[in-house]
């Protein structure tokens, strides 16, 4: 399995300053190397090298593995879009392949403007730097040095099992799974109120610190989100492998499209990656050896999860079902993820219906 890790490099002030002369003059190269390409209308990497490859060199001092790694750079995003000018940042990532960058153990060889520099390099013990595959991007953030590296990560043995742990997503609780245990919105309710009072003053004052600030502030948003599905991911796959079940999931294409709240609630719920939390439980359970399976998401808030009957009236409170049948009465979302882990045991998904 292909993993892509982010790993910090450990620099003294020198070798701090020789990556970012090189950051710099690499995108200066693939600016220059863009401008030229979209006037003349030449986009084809091999072309570019061709017209501009020893006045890059002489110019910006690349050494000649920089140089391609520019041009590749520039010819990549060109192929996503033609119609404009590409410009790149100062700060913009630079494109290192295994005859600028090896990797050993935990120490990082980098080739710089100023020649080959080793530094340390941290990552999570049981990330293997070893198996890397293919480049790897130079990053920097917050005045710091990062690897973005791809690995061939090992997957643990599957372990076969019809019994399912569903999970449902939801917006007063995150995540809910069919063994009752519940992963609260309340906070990240709280968080995302404060931030969206803070962002709403800054967009009306609308000055160069303001957008600034606010630029700040939507980034450490949207580290507590990764961070937060982070947790419940790394929660409800662990639990998983340790009762040695498998994962049920709703299947939450076109989630926006076929989802109606009430308007009031839609900032909330629209705001939430619940997309990621998806991805983070796939490739945790993938590495941990944990079967998902993806069902039907169609009435599963509505269909009661002891006789089945599927209703409207079955759900009147957010947070609580009662069945209209049987008279069954429970937290909603237990009783939705009892449902789709069901639905996933006997891998026949329920066919569109309307519900009365």
């Amino acid at each position: 399995m292909l993993l892509t890790i982010k790993s910090k490099l450990v620099t003294t002030q020198e070798q701090h300053d020789q990556l970012l002369r090189t950051m710099v003059s690499f995108n200066k190269a693939c600016n220059h190397i863009s401008e030229f390409a979209y006037y003349n209308r030449i986009f084809s990497k091999y072309q570019l090298q061709k017209h501009l490859y020893y006045e890059i060199r002489e110019k910006f001092l690349l050494s000649s593995q920089l140089a391609v790694r520019a041009f590749g750079k520039v010819a990549e995003s060109y192929k996503v879009d033609k119609k404009i000018f590409h410009q790149f940042k100062p700060h913009g990532a630079v494109v290192y392949d295994q005859r600028i960058l090896s990797l050993k153990d935990n120490i990082a060889s980098i080739l710089t403007l100023d020649g080959r520099i080793k530094m340390e390099i941290k990552y999570r013990k049981d990330q293997n730097i070893n198996n890397r595959k293919g480049q790897a991007d130079l990053i920097y953030k917050n005045r710091k040095f990062y690897l973005q590296i791809v690995i061939d990560q090992p997957e643990a043995v599957t372990v076969n099992s019809e019994e399912f742990l569903g999970i449902d997503l939801g917006i007063v609780n995150i995540a809910t799974t069919s063994d009752g245990k519940m992963y609260s919105g309340k906070k990240c309710t709280e968080i995302r109120q404060k931030y969206s009072k803070i962002k709403a003053k800054l967009q009306s004052a609308g000055t160069y610190s303001a957008k600034k600030h606010l630029k700040k502030i939507s980034k450490k948003e949207r580290r507590f989100k990764k961070d937060t599905n982070h947790i419940i991911s790394k929660d409800i796959v662990q639990t998983a492998k340790d009762t040695n079940i498998s994962i049920a999931l709703e299947e939450l294409t076109g989630i926006r499209e076929r989802t109606t709240v009430r308007k009031a609630d839609r900032d909330k719920y629209f705001k939430w990656a619940f997309n990621e939390l998806r991805q983070f439980i796939e490739y945790k359970s993938k590495i941990n050896g944990v079967i998902v399976r993806f069902v039907n998401p169609a009435y599963t808030s509505k269909q009661c999860s002891v006789c089945g009957h599927i209703s409207g009236k079955n759900r009147k409170k957010q947070d609580t079902f009662s069945c209209q049948k049987c008279g069954h009465t429970e937290n909603a979302d237990y009783n939705a993820s009892k449902n789709i882990a069901s639905r996933a045991a006997i891998n026949q998904p329920i066919a569109l219906c309307s519900a009365n």
